[in-house]
């Protein structure tokens, strides 16, 4: 049973905490990737329609996810700073408001799906088969979403003690249910697109059961639960939501900055939609150690913040930081070098190739930045501070990127425009991100001796 925090053990060790955190987060990325990846290779062997209608879908439940996740990171923040200053039993509190959360963010969603579904996929342009086949499959997912929810509260609820391997376990466990799920139910019971909606379901309710099952039953974790004595706490809430709503919202513009920039590049031609889809996957893979480093960091630096070691503090957000950039130029070399034999691996297209290849090479020599903005706006979230996020990616989406994106296009430049138009969006991102997190040194008076004793 973990009767103790992680706090004594971190500060001892900052440089190992950094890894023994970072490491299960990176391979739980993997592992969630995989789970997308089998799900949609199961659909596409249906056809191209049932791919389509899973597509419809697919941006409702990004939104659930991006709230869901948003939320999340100001809960983890805010545990991670009352373990910081050994306050256990607000850190139980916190935890038990975002279980009330999860609730009523699950009814609330549940009853949008079930009334509202049908019309959301009209707006989002299904129609015909499509529409049938994509309203189908969301009126089951829509009855697992709770599944979802509490999933990743839970991870986010254990992220904020330190804990990051239950969670790797307990995904790894969900994918391979559902990779035995699929066929089953796709094929073998024949309900198609619906079997892989059932499917996620059932590999839901199986993480779903898993969690409770060590956290209540087995009491494996540092944060625990007695609702016998749950305080209302606006406070706790308030913490929750500065931290959280700024970051859910910047899930949102990212979204609707994709699908924006999708709207300009698709009047070049769609091979140029393709190469920066492609693209774009790629990234998913290339940041998976980054975001890792940068998640294991709002734990850690939000525990150091909490218990005013800011000696320690202001060591390991370097320490962190380096080792990202360190992480993303050497992935950076390899991508650069190697374009002309990955992209291959995605398509054939001569067009698509040689759009990708170029996007790829001016995009990837910005990469280190974006490690670095990453890390310094999930500083400021364990600081309690959700706003940088908003406010950076609404410049680098909305101000930038889609604004000039639109004008290059319009008076005729090249292709090549808009991919300099996300890379100036990056570098001002960057250099804004990395001014928050110096106000905020300034504001908490974070200083002290940084060599790591």
């Amino acid at each position: 049973m973990q009767k103790e925090s992680r706090l004594k053990s971190f500060l001892n060790n900052p440089t190992r905490a950094l890894w023994s955190m970072a490491l299960p987060i990176i391979a739980g990325m993997m592992v969630q990737t995989l789970f997308n990846v089998v799900d949609i290779m199961f659909i596409g062997w249906l056809g191209a329609d049932e791919v389509a209608a899973v597509a419809f879908v697919s941006p409702l439940f990004f939104i659930i996810i991006g709230l869901t996740v948003g939320l999340g990171a100001g809960v983890t923040a805010s545990i991670a700073q009352y373990i910081g200053k050994k306050d256990k039993k607000n850190a139980d509190n916190c935890a038990e408001h975002a279980i009330l959360l999860g609730i009523a963010i699950s009814v609330l969603l549940t009853i949008l799906g079930v009334y509202f579904g049908r019309d959301l996929l009209i707006l989002l342009g299904a129609y015909d088969y499509i529409l049938d086949t994509a309203h189908s499959y969301l009126k089951i997912l829509t009855f697992g979403i709770g599944g979802v929810v509490f999933s990743l509260f839970f991870r986010a609820i254990l992220a904020g003690e330190g804990e990051t391997k239950i969670p790797m376990i307990i995904g790894l466990v969900g994918t391979i249910s559902n990779v035995i799920l699929d066929p089953i139910f796709i094929f073998l019971l024949e309900y198609g697109v619906d079997g892989a909606a059932i499917a996620t379901v059932l590999s839901q309710v199986i993480m779903l059961a898993m969690y409770f099952i060590v956290i209540f039953v087995m009491k494996k974790t540092f944060i625990s639960f007695n609702f016998r004595h749950f305080r209302y706490t606006p406070n706790i809430l308030n913490m929750i939501f500065k931290v959280g709503i700024p970051s859910s919202l910047s899930m949102l513009i990212i979204s609707f900055g994709q699908a924006v920039l999708n709207k300009i590049l698709i009047n070049y031609g769609p091979e140029e939609v393709a190469a920066y889809q492609i693209v774009s996957r790629i990234d998913m893979l290339l940041f998976m150690p980054c975001l890792g480093i940068a998640i294991a960091l709002t734990t850690i630096v939000g525990m150091f913040f909490g218990a005013k070691e800011f000696s320690k503090l202001i060591w390991i957000v370097k320490y962190g930081i380096s080792r990202a950039v360190i992480i993303t130029i050497v992935n950076v070399v390899i991508l650069y070098l190697s374009a002309e034999m990955i992209l291959p691996v995605f398509t054939s297209n001569p067009q698509v190739l040689e759009v990708g290849i170029t996007y790829l090479k001016i995009i990837v020599l910005v990469y280190p930045a974006v490690a670095v903005s990453v890390i310094c706006a999930r500083i400021c979230q364990a600081f309690g501070e959700g706003m940088p996020l908003l406010v950076v990616t609404t410049i680098r989406v909305l101000v930038i990127t889609a604004p000039l994106a639109l004008y290059f296009e319009q008076i005729g430049k090249p292709i090549i425009w808009v991919w300099y138009a996300q890379v100036l969006a990056i570098v001002i991102a960057t250099g804004i991100s990395f001014l928050f997190l110096q106000h905020y040194f300034k504001k908490f008076h974070i200083v002290g001796n940084t060599s790591n004793s």
